[in-house]
């Protein structure tokens, strides 16, 4: 059995991924994505449950 005093800490990062592919017309790549970002922060593009790719678990730190 594992004593209290040798048990560790951790924070675990979580990273979900999701992803939608947008169309833009922009005059170039730069211009496009300012006005991805622009409409994404205005919620004009929204991410849904369906749109999810990965989780990854990362150890973050240890105390």
């Amino acid at each position: 059995m594992t004593k209290t005093e040798d048990l560790k800490t951790y924070q675990i990062e979580i990273v979900e991924t999701m992803s939608s592919i947008l169309e833009v017309t922009a005059e170039d790549e730069q211009d496009t994505l300012l006005k991805a970002q622009e409409r994404y922060r205005n919620e004009e593009v929204v991410l849904y449950p369906d749109d999810f790719i990965d989780t990854k678990f990362n150890i973050f730190d240890v105390k």
